[in-house]
């Protein structure tokens, strides 16, 4: 089960948060038993906040030990 402060990876793209499936996120809240989260999507230097969203549970998925990071810009800010 995903819990509160852990990162998650986006499963599915959210385009009205110019957000992509693959992104990384924060779980900031948990809506009933894991139905949903809010999550905190942060700039990679971790100096700034680029979103808070809240998405399904089938719309995440925990960080594995196979996942690389992999760098985007953002067409808006």
């Amino acid at each position: 089960m995903i819990k509160e402060h852990e990162q998650v990876v986006l499963t599915a793209d959210l385009p009205e948060h110019d957000l992509k499936a693959g992104d990384v996120g924060v779980v900031v809240h948990i809506y009933g038993d894991g139905e949903a989260y809010e999550l905190e999507i942060f700039a990679l230097d971790g100096g700034r906040t680029l979103d808070v969203v809240t998405v399904e549970a089938a719309q995440v998925r925990p960080i594995s030990r196979r996942d690389v990071l992999h760098v985007r810009e953002r067409s808006t800010s």
